[in-house]
């Protein structure tokens, strides 16, 4: 049977480095800054790249090559390159591409970072980007200059949990001859291939539901070969790879993703269903709520609604607030897709620097909360819920 014929889980499981002449069952810990050479000849052939090999860490582990064989598999890319973070992904992503002068045209709704290189860094090298509504797909194409380069989005975006079709930006990157780069972090390969749609790059913080846990930090992008090739060069030269430690975490990590997936999409649809029949809130969004506005397009290229929802307290800010002081059993955190259940409410916190019309435009609203839903029994998740908003 073939590696394309195995299904996820088993790829997830099955994809490891060979084993050494000890025969383990469970791949070992490669903690080594560097590697050593036969001679002479083979330290050259290594350097010049005729051999295929370890060289140093900050090249490549056999823990991150482990990791990243596996995350191209779940994906269908190419190749691939791991980082220390997520965001160290995207950056290297971008800085790898792009040429001074060059333009990127991206949904409007992105991660808070991501706006920060957008807007305050990539401009001193002359790197301009432009911002789209991502409810409004069909004006993609009127934001795209001569000198644009890379088409980018997020979906599901955070935190909104919006939703964009990516065969419709597949087809406009390939019209414009752009590199359309997706972060697929709230989805993760399990749920969401968007390679199969004509992505160019994916990237993920592993940190998220690829962990699972909460444990370690990290970052990843596969694809095209020739694109990924580029990364790997520059991130070699400037240094964001991910440790052999968090790689050997997240390869464990991987091998249950699937599993633990499929729970907390289920929970999280229970939670969904609950809050849109709450007295107390005003909206919800999730993907696989039939009343989420790209429900259709979320039904095709998604094989379940993630484990983010988002829904709108009703009392603005100040509920909000409120909603946070009165929970008691799920966590106050700033991350996601952890065994524990995670409310966040941006407009006071993660996004509280924004102005009303600057966080209506990137869709959060002064009583949105955005919930990762865990892993816990969801009848004690949405009895906190329950409590919290009723108070």
């Amino acid at each position: 049977m073939s590696e394309q014929e195995f299904g996820f889980e088993t790829q997830a499981i099955r994809t490891h480095l060979d084993r050494t002449q000890y025969q383990e069952h469970s791949t070992p810990l490669y903690l080594s800054s560097s590697f050593v050479f036969e001679d002479a000849e083979d330290m050259r052939a290594s350097f010049t790249e005729e051999k295929v090999r370890n060289i140093y860490s900050r090249f490549s582990n056999p823990n991150t090559t482990e990791f990243v064989d596996k995350v191209c598999a779940m994906e269908g890319a190419e190749a691939g390159y791991a980082f220390a973070t997520g965001m160290a992904a995207i950056y290297s992503s971008f800085a790898a591409l792009l040429d001074s002068g060059d333009h990127i045209v991206s949904a409007g709704s992105v991660f808070g970072s991501t706006h920060a290189l957008f807007m305050t860094y990539f401009p001193k090298w002359k790197i301009e980007t432009s911002y789209f509504d991502i409810n409004k797909p069909e004006t993609v194409e009127s934001f795209i200059k001569p000198n644009s380069k890379i088409l980018y989005v997020e979906t599901p975006t955070n935190p909104g949990v919006d939703v964009i079709d990516l065969e419709l930006l597949g087809g406009i990157a390939k019209k414009h001859n752009l590199i359309l780069i997706v972060d697929n972090c709230f989805a993760t390969p399990y749920i969401q291939q968007p390679i199969k749609y004509g992505a160019h790059i994916v990237v993920h913080s592993a940190t998220k539901l690829m962990d699972g846990q909460g444990r370690v930090l990290g970052g990843v992008a596969v694809g095209d070969a020739d694109l990924i090739r580029k990364i790997y060069l520059f991130s070699r030269n400037t240094g964001p790879a991910m440790s052999p430690f968090n790689a050997w975490v997240l390869s464990k990590s991987l091998e249950t993703l699937a599993v633990r997936v499929d729970r907390h999409c289920e929970n999280a649809l229970k939670v969904a269903e609950f809050l849109e029949s709450h007295p107390n809130v005003n909206s919800v969004k999730y993907p696989f709520l039939k009343s989420h506005p790209k429900y259709e397009i979320a039904k095709k290229q998604m094989l379940l609604g993630g484990n983010i929802i988002a829904f709108e307290i009703k009392g603005g800010i100040d509920a909000g607030r409120q909603f946070l002081d009165k929970i008691k059993l799920c966590s106050l955190s700033a991350n996601i897709g952890d065994v524990k259940t995670i409310v966040t409410h941006p407009a006071s916190t993660t996004h509280s620097k924004l102005s009303v019309d600057e966080k209506l435009a990137v869709g959060i609203t002064e009583g949105l909360v955005r919930v990762s839903v865990g892993l816990e029994n969801v009848k004690d998740v949405i009895a906190d819920l329950d409590q919290a908003l009723s108070k």
